[in-house]
């Protein structure tokens, strides 16, 4: 479902990044309470993705379930999607789970703004967080049959009439693939107050949108539309990285002498109220996961970069952002 959004972001939006983990894992031979992972393989690990199918909470949780199988550092894995209201619904689930050690959920920074802009009562504070694992610059994207075939005559039409061209992304108000183009906006001269968002439901609900040229243009991260941008269906005009992202044919925004730089991330976090012990296995698990060949593999065919930071050290992060998120909404009148 998308719903159209004029939404003012001033410059205290620039420089936002968000963070978030989780998971709850079970011993082979026991329950949440069980022996350690250490000897064995986990069972029972299920990975909720609050987004639709094909979205980049859903294509990273897929990826790291079949790494962990084919590692055999877990096996039935079971991931699954529970959408709705920009992650929120996914969030409420989580929090109402306490003291499951068997469910976690992917996230990162759309759910942490869809907690205030939808007016939920559970905030990712109240998660126990597990491990933050990725991080992906956003990249500029539009269909191949998009009259716009550079970033500059894209920023060119845009600044002619802001309001006129629809701009899509796959995250609810504050979440990345709303922040990058509001930024995008106000670094290149457009009023942010004029901009034309429209907000879906993760990428998989994006997509349709690009190929069906409903939208001027889109912001999301490039890792889940590879596909599309390997068969040339999807263009990608700019990345916002420091640097060129691997396999996109496409410069950076400050290659193309706009000065931005900008990059969302994704983790993982377990319902509140699970064991030390239950916390312990589901970092383990994930180091593992983290120092396997086929880790590293993926980060590469993703275009991810490694982020990986667990326990206390998430944990204050994820605060720290979840407070910058928050008075950042508070002052735009969004939150």
């Amino acid at each position: 479902m998308a719903r159209t959004k004029f939404l003012r972001l001033a410059a205290v939006a620039a420089g936002l990044m968000l963070a978030a983990t989780g998971c709850g894992v079970t011993g082979d031979d026991a329950g949440a309470s069980g022996s350690s992972a250490e000897s064995g393989p986990v069972t029972g690990l299920r990975i909720m993705v609050p987004n639709s199918p094909g979205g980049g909470y859903d294509t990273t949780a897929r990826v790291a379930g079949t790494v962990m199988e084919e590692a055999g550092i877990a096996k039935s894995l079971e991931v699954f999607n529970l959408a709705g209201a920009g992650g929120t619904v996914g969030l409420a689930r989580i929090v109402n789970e306490k003291g499951n050690e068997d469910l976690g959920m992917l996230m990162g920074l759309g759910v942490v703004g869809a907690s205030y802009t939808n007016d939920t009562d559970a905030k990712l504070t109240d998660t126990t967080p597990i491990a933050r694992l990725i991080q992906e610059p956003g990249a500029i994207m539009v269909s191949k049959d998009s009259p716009y075939k550079s970033i500059e005559d894209l920023v060119a039409a845009w600044k002619k009439d802001p309001s006129k061209l629809a701009v899509g992304g796959g995250s609810s108000p504050g979440g990345p693939d709303h922040l990058l183009p509001m930024q995008l906006a106000q670094t290149v001269g457009i009023d942010p107050t004029k901009v034309n968002f429209v907000s879906y439901d993760g990428g998989g609900d994006l997509l349709p949108a690009i190929l069906g040229n409903k939208l001027g243009f889109a912001a999301s991260g490039a890792g889940e539309f590879l596909k599309q941008i390997e068969s040339g269906d999807v263009r990608v005009l700019a990345t916002s990285g420091a640097e060129r992202l691997e396999g996109v044919d496409a410069p950076t925004l400050k290659e193309s002498d706009i000065d931005l730089e900008f990059s969302n991330w994704r983790g993982l976090v377990a319902p509140p109220g699970i064991s030390d012990e239950a916390k312990t296995r589901w970092i383990s698990t994930l180091e593992k996961m983290h120092g396997s060949e086929e880790w590293k593999k993926a980060l590469k065919d993703n275009g991810w970069t490694d982020a990986f930071i667990t326990g206390d050290e998430f944990s204050t992060f994820l605060t720290d952002q979840d407070k910058r998120v928050s008075d950042v909404l508070a002052k735009l009148g969004l939150a």
